[in-house]
């Protein structure tokens, strides 16, 4: 197999395209494309460095079958040989120094088939919407096993994007757990209408809220070795506290120990979305729960502009020159590099040049509205750009039977992927 044949098979199996991959790591469309269909045969390293960092995959591999490095550099680690040929002085420093660093952490090739091993974590979701959790687990390497999800359109959505013979539609209350396979992670983003600012926050007085013991009556039969809970950061201090230490209570009850943090997703998972929520990690290990650690910030380094384009005209529909708001839109929104959202009786804009938190009654119309100004005029985001600014990839699809309403909805509901890899990365390691 070529370098461009990898390469290619990799971004089709991460369902990325040339475009954003070119977007994602600064090299041009052209030079990406010309590794792909051969055109380049000796592809800078750094290059080859720079795309194994996004789609994940393993950097020595690819150059391995880039021929820089022999195939012996695992089990004779202090004995390999490196092609300089074609690489500038900077790329060989750079390259030599990665290559040392990792021959450090594998000196032997079964270590490396002993840590992908214990990667093999079996993953369950409850709650499980179009599968945005899911995703992330299986961006980190997790087996996701087995789902429930109750939302007749959002099975459909996940079901055209993930296949998932394991997702089982219907109600959590009707869930036998001895139905469910033998876990690792039991992970759930919980109904949160019932401790959202933007909603009645009942808290447990609110049939939703009550849905948290279902998740515990799971926990007490299948006992994973660890736990993500996701939901509106709110929860934190709902009810002067209370509700959270109801729920840190009875997890520990069952024996988990439990961390809890709040992470934006423009700071956590370079994601242009401004959506803080709290994720609850708990371990039956008190060795893991030591272990373990929430990822660290990164720079927002994508904009809107990596998701919206400006210049594509969409369907009449979504544009809002014939809405009784518009005069009073047309006063506000003056900026192309960032989404506005119509609030009941006015317009905001965030002053981040991020897109506002996303919600799920954003498609009803008159509230939580998130509008761009394109080319063309004012109009909504497409359900597609607001998944989009969940990190889902751009393959992601919708069925054509669904509602507009409840494609909103359904991406007003779901979470940021890329910060569910890196907490499902982190859960993972302190598990090993």
């Amino acid at each position: 197999m070529t370098v461009g044949e990898y390469l290619n098979k990799a971004r089709n199996q991460q369902q990325i395209s040339i475009r954003r991959l070119a977007a994602l790591t600064g090299i041009s469309h052209s030079e990406i494309n010309k590794i792909e269909n051969g055109e380049r045969t000796a592809p800078s390293a750094l290059h080859l460095k720079s795309i194994a960092d996004i789609l994940g995959i393993n950097q020595i591999d690819l150059f391995k079958v880039a021929g820089y490095i022999d195939n012996d550099v695992y089990t004779v680690p202090a004995n390999f040989a490196f092609k300089y040929d074609g690489l500038s002085d900077d790329e060989v420093v750079q390259v030599q120094s990665y290559i040392d660093s990792i021959r450090s952490k594998h000196p032997e090739s079964d270590k490396t088939a002993e840590t992908n091993e214990k990667k093999n974590i079996k993953v369950a979701s409850l709650f499980a919407g179009i599968g945005g959790i899911c995703y992330g687990f299986k961006q980190a390497g997790a087996d996701v096993v087995w789902a429930n999800e109750l939302d007749k359109d959002a099975c459909k959505t996940y079901r055209k994007n993930f296949g998932g013979d394991y997702l089982v539609e219907g109600d959590i209350k009707e869930i036998d757990p001895h139905d469910i396979p033998d876990i690792d992670i039991l992970n759930g983003g919980f109904p949160c209408q019932a401790f959202s600012v933007a909603g009645y926050r009942k808290g447990f007085d609110d049939e939703r809220g009550n849905l948290f013991f279902e998740i515990t009556r799971i926990l007490e039969v299948k006992k994973p070795r660890a736990i993500l809970l996701e939901n509106v950061k709110n929860l934190e201090t709902h009810d002067k506290g209370n509700t959270f230490r109801v729920i840190k209570e009875q997890l520990e009850l069952l024996g988990y120990h439990v961390h809890k943090k709040v992470l934006n997703s423009m700071e956590y998972g370079n994601v242009p979305q401004n959506r803080e929520r709290i994720y609850i990690v708990g371990f039956l290990s008190e060795d893991a729960y030591n272990k373990f650690k929430y990822p660290e910030p990164i720079a927002l380094t994508k904009t809107i502009h990596d998701i919206i384009d400006v210049t594509d005209k969409k369907p009449l529909g979504l544009y809002y020159n014939n809405s009784k708001y518009y005069p009073e839109l047309k006063k506000v929104m003056k900026n192309k590099n960032t989404v506005y959202q119509w609030r009941r009786v006015y317009c905001r804009e965030n002053k981040s040049n991020v897109c506002p938190t996303l919600t799920a009654n954003m498609g009803t119309g008159g509230h939580n509205v998130p509008l761009i100004l394109d080319d063309y005029d004012i109009r909504k985001l497409t359900p597609e750009e607001c998944v989009g600014f969940q990190g889902f990839p751009e393959s992601f699809e919708f069925p054509d039977d669904i509602s507009n309403a409840s494609k909103y909805k359904q991406a007003g509901n779901s979470v940021s992927v890329p910060v569910i890899k890196r907490i499902a990365e982190n859960m993972i390691k302190a598990m090993e």
